[in-house]
């Protein structure tokens, strides 16, 4: 089995749900995503035994394309989040009334596909092709089955659109001129692209550009708060748990081996505006009273603190970067599963309209507290592990961004926690609250104990994904 069975599986999976109807779209959808998993989870297994399991074939001679994939460690690892989160997302709105649901799911679904293409690609030309699909899904979910008006929404999806797809054509732009330099888009061939200094400055910003946009760093983070905010709740799971993740991957897979030098000319630069993200984002967090924007904003400032350890070019800073993409998708999901929930049962995102829940819904307030836990690093879970490194890698380039990015740690403990404060504890709603069903149980219980498991035993995701790292760092050292 190689990747190529995984594409097709999720490429399909699109086709099916769309073409079954509306009434079994999301249950196709479903077990299509968990088929995905499974091979997920066989093709982790293969790759540890020592299978290689990409595939590489000519497309075209001229120019010169190949379907090409790369299961490394790195690329199996994020394919491990997209997929596990696929389905999960899938079943937290099964049962809700969804217009057009076949297309809904259909979306979905090709969403993941595309993202999990751009995971494994290895050619420039088909990542960048699987980069640009997966834009195209997430408008069509946010704009047509987005929160508010159609009027409403409509200005804050459009200026995401034409932020990431203008980022995106810097890059496109990049990897032609690669192209021209190395006569392939090949991974492998643009790693070994002999580029000069100034040749490797302008690469690099092309790609900070549309990575920048996608993942937001600051200040290209203006589009994200309100996109979050309008787009349904599938969509701002998609978009926060699995899609910025492209970003901070690529930056680690493409952006630095290929501009080694360019990279560490202009990492204390990029450094400070990665760290002032982490502590924007957690001041801003503090004034939201719009519970879904507030997550948008802590989610800021975690992705900030990542995309600084990816920027630190040490090998424990890369580590500790990809350790905490996969613990934030978990987490932050969670979180606006979380939102949701309180929506449906009190029809309101604002923190001050909440208050009580504990005491009508204990078993909910439980799970969330688990994962508000986790959202601040508490030791004993994923992120805690993820943090540490990525401070690590942060303490081996200077000690302060190391100090500075951990005000993170703080600052999350004391806005998290007085947000769960104001909806959780105090004086009861006047609203009845119920405490999760079995759904809402398997939802917030799974993504808990991922985080708690991996809190404990993150051995096996850093067994995995050191190797591609240390031979992605022979690259740029």
């Amino acid at each position: 089995m190689n990747v190529t069975i995984l594409l097709l599986t999720l490429l399909v999976g699109a086709i099916a749900t769309y073409l079954v109807g509306k009434q079994s779209a999301a249950k196709v959808a479903l077990l299509f995503g968990l088929v995905a998993f499974v091979e997920t989870l066989v093709l982790i297994c293969s790759h540890n035994s020592g299978v290689d399991t990409g595939y590489v074939t000519q497309w075209m001679t001229n120019p010169n394309i190949h379907l090409a994939f790369k299961a490394d460690g790195l690329g199996l690892a994020l394919v491990l989040l997209t997929t596990a989160l696929t389905p999960v997302i899938i079943l937290s709105s099964l049962g809700d009334h969804i217009e057009k649901s076949n297309a809904f799911y259909a979306l979905v679904m090709f969403m993941s596909f595309a993202m999990t293409g751009t995971f494994l690609a290895s050619d420039g030309f088909l990542y960048y092709i699987f980069w640009e699909l997966s834009l195209l899904p997430i408008y069509f979910i946010a704009l047509l089955w987005g929160n508010d008006s159609f009027e409403a929404r409509k200005k804050a999806i459009f200026k995401f659109f034409i932020y990431t797809f203008a980022g995106s054509l810097f890059m496109l732009v990049g990897f032609i001129y690669l192209y021209q330099r190395a006569g392939s888009f090949m991974l492998i061939d643009l790693y070994n692209a002999k580029l000069s200094a100034t040749e490797q400055y302008w690469i690099f910003l092309a790609f900070f550009i549309a990575y920048a946009i996608k993942i937001p760093v600051f200040p290209f983070h203006t589009w994200q708060a309100s996109t979050y905010e309008k787009a349904p709740t599938v969509g701002t799971m998609l978009l926060a748990g699995i899609m910025l993740k492209m970003g901070l991957y690529s930056i680690i897979r493409w952006q630095l081996p290929i501009s080694p030098i360019a990279a560490k000319e202009v990492m204390p630069t990029i450094l400070v505006l990665c760290i002032i993200g982490v502590v924007y984002g957690s001041i801003v967090a503090l004034k939201q009273s719009n519970i879904k924007r507030f997550f948008a904003y802590s989610s800021l400032a975690h992705v900030g603190l990542i995309a600084a350890g990816a920027y630190s070019l040490t090998l424990d800073g890369l580590r500790g970067a990809v350790l905490q993409m996969i613990a934030h998708g978990f987490v932050i999901v969670g979180l606006f599963y979380v939102a949701e929930i309180i929506y449906k049962r009190y029809q309101t995102r604002m923190i001050g309209e909440m208050g009580g829940i504990r005491q009508q819904a204990p078993k909910f307030a439980s799970l969330f507290m688990i994962l508000m836990f986790a959202s601040i690093g508490l030791p004993g879970t994923f992120s805690f592990i993820g943090e540490f490194n990525l401070l690590l890698g942060l303490s081996q380039v200077n000690i302060w961004y190391a100090i500075i990015g951990g005000t993170s740690i703080i600052l999350g403990a004391f806005y998290m926690l007085r947000m769960f404060q104001k909806s959780m504890l105090g004086e009861t709603n006047t609203k009845v609250f119920a405490d999760v069903d079995t759904k809402e149980v398997v939802i917030l219980g799974v993504l808990a104990v991922a985080v708690i498991f991996f809190g404990i035993f993150p051995q096996p995701l850093s067994d995995l994904i050191t190797p591609s790292l240390v031979e992605i760092m022979s690259y740029i050292k």
